[in-house]
């Protein structure tokens, strides 16, 4: 099984957490599955609307080459999941949005969902993305590190003095959530999801902490499986249906003729 995995992080100037997202992905994967891992250039550096909206542009268009390639599943690999249902209506094969995934498996763990994010800015975008799940009066608290992505570096360089001053700001955060009634905390990107990522057990007071990252690939390796045993996907009318060739063509033509004028 191959699985491409979409990340909004820029290769070049994030190598080590590319890197070490690659190697835990295919550690973890199954004993017959490849994750195969492509970012996005310039990265979602510039956090607002805008920018996710440019960024699910491009996964699309690199998804499309992905089905293209032969992988059988697409992981659209950032928690606010932008563009995830014109992804599930653009290819064939299962799309996994990260925050899907993560926010329906934190509701069996839990009553109450706190999610902690990058930024203070994506908060109304998790409020939205959880009422477009149905779980809208699950999560009941969203508080964000503030922080750049460059900001979890010498982590991912191997710090563990930085993991440890990162995990314990991601408790003290998380804290208060728990005290007021959430029962399960979900890092709401995979930087702080990948930083956990090695924590057995992780718990703030009864509250376990979702390592959504694992969550993701092993939903896709899930989909994957169904889809080939018996051809399981989303539904395809009203709900999700297949783009036709005339709305791809024109989709990536436009993205054609934008790289042509800066050329």
């Amino acid at each position: 099984m191959r699985i491409f995995w979409q990340s909004f992080i820029d290769a070049e100037s994030n190598p080590d957490y590319m890197a070490r997202l690659s190697a835990y992905l295919n550690q973890i994967a199954g004993a017959d599955t490849q994750v195969t891992l492509r970012g996005i250039s310039p990265p979602d550096r510039d956090f607002s609307r805008l920018s996710e909206f440019r960024c699910a542009i491009q996964a699309i268009d690199q998804a499309i080459d992905a089905e293209a390639d032969g992988f059988d599943a697409v992981v659209l690999g950032h928690f606010q999941d932008p563009g995830l249902m014109e992804l599930k209506s653009a290819i064939g094969i299962p799309v996994i949005g990260v925050g899907e995934a993560s926010l329906h498996f934190a509701a069996q763990l839990g009553r109450q969902i706190g999610l902690i994010t990058l930024d203070q800015t994506f908060r109304h975008l998790h409020h939205e993305q959880a009422d477009r799940y149905g779980l809208g009066e699950r999560v009941t608290h969203v508080s964000g590190l503030n922080v750049t992505p460059g900001y979890f570096a010498d982590a991912f360089r191997g710090d563990g003095a930085a993991k440890d001053r990162m995990i314990a700001e991601l408790r003290r955060i998380a804290q208060p959530m728990v005290d007021a009634g959430c029962d399960v905390i979900v890092p709401a990107g995979v930087l702080p999801g990948l930083l956990i990522s090695g924590e057995r057990g992780l718990c703030i007071g009864d509250a376990p902490v979702l390592n959504r990252v694992a969550v993701a690939l092993l939903q896709a390796e899930m989909q994957a499986r169904l889809f080939a045993l018996n051809g399981l996907e989303p539904n395809r009318g009203p709900f999700c249906a297949r783009a036709g060739a005339q709305a791809i063509s024109d989709f990536r033509g436009l993205l054609a003729r934008h790289s042509a004028g800066k050329d």
